[in-house]
């Protein structure tokens, strides 16, 4: 049991670790164009969206895209409802995480490794910081197959395997449970990827995994809810609107688990990967519904905030 607990806590941080390394390869690159590109192409929802698609998507981290947002909104250099645009696109982004893991490969991961950490030793910034993706990619990959090798460990210990089942078996546990994990890691894109080994091992079925990936998408609010302590009004209510938005994201999908599972199935044979699709197009529908309403949605944020 210590020893399977222990090995969990190794991968996290691995998984972490190579997440960290990821994130800096990228924002050496373009984190201070991701600063300008928010405050300048933003002038509509739609505009807001698209950028909050793209920027999650090249930095990798919803969590650094919202506390950018929040910063931004704080400071009155961006319109509120701009801002709730463009963390519906941070929502969708974020899932090409997923889609992105799914992938992971043997080999892949070690040509990512060596490569990653020669290039890691050239003294020049931008052929460093594509050493830092590749190194880190590579360390997330070597980290997601950490996760796998502890599913055999698991099916022999009866009571963790049982408690797994226990939690799974029940939609609210499922999500309760990616929530408070994804609380504590800070990181939806390692729960995910943890969940994603366990169903390549058979240890969770599609159902609950999704109900867990769904959970995770409320436990990464946390950071904003962190990043808005402090700050004026407008940077609260952006991490209010990211936090109202997930939460009823999950409450009106948790009817439609089961069908979602049916249809990713029918997408790929792969089970890591029908949990990918299904991420992506959980928050497809949901960002793209909210993305109609967000003039009623800012100023039920509003409203709510004012009271509490």
């Amino acid at each position: 049991m210590e020893s399977i607990v222990t090995m969990f806590i190794v991968y996290i941080w691995i998984f972490l670790f190579g997440l960290f390394i990821l994130k800096t390869g990228i924002q050496q690159i373009s984190y201070h164009k991701m600063k300008m590109w928010i405050k300048k192409y933003t002038s509509n929802p739609i505009k807001g969206f698209l950028i909050g698609v793209v920027i999650t998507a090249i930095l990798q981290s919803s969590s650094t895209t919202i506390v950018i947002i929040v910063s931004l909104t704080s400071l009155g250099l961006l319109y509120f409802p701009n801002a709730i645009a463009i963390i519906l696109g941070a929502n969708v982004g974020t899932t090409l995480t997923a889609e992105l893991l799914s992938f992971s490969n043997f080999w892949l991961m070690w040509i990512l490794l060596i490569s990653g950490f020669i290039l890691l030793c050239i003294h020049k910034q931008r052929i460093f910081s594509i050493g830092c993706m590749l190194f880190g990619l590579g360390t997330i990959f070597t980290a997601l197959y950490g996760f796998e090798s502890l599913a055999e460990p698991i099916r022999q210990t009866p009571y963790m395997e049982e408690g797994l089942y226990d939690i799974s078996r029940e939609t609210t546990y499922s999500i309760l449970f990616g929530m408070v994990v994804t609380g504590i890691t800070q990181s939806s894109s390692a729960f995910t990827g943890m969940i994603m080994s366990f169903m390549n091992q058979e240890l969770l079925s599609l159902p609950s995994a999704i109900a867990m990936v769904l959970g995770a998408n409320i436990g990464t609010c946390f950071t904003a809810l962190l990043a808005a302590i402090g700050s004026k009004m407008e940077g609260k209510w952006t991490a209010y609107a990211h936090l109202w938005v997930n939460i009823l994201g999950v409450l009106f999908f948790i009817p439609f688990i089961n069908w979602l599972g049916d249809f990713v199935s029918h997408l790929s044979a792969i089970p890591g990967r029908q949990l990918a699709h299904a991420s992506v197009i959980f928050n497809l529908i949901i960002s793209s519904f909210f993305l109609l309403f967000i003039k009623p949605l800012s100023a039920f944020i509003k409203m709510t905030s004012r009271k509490a």
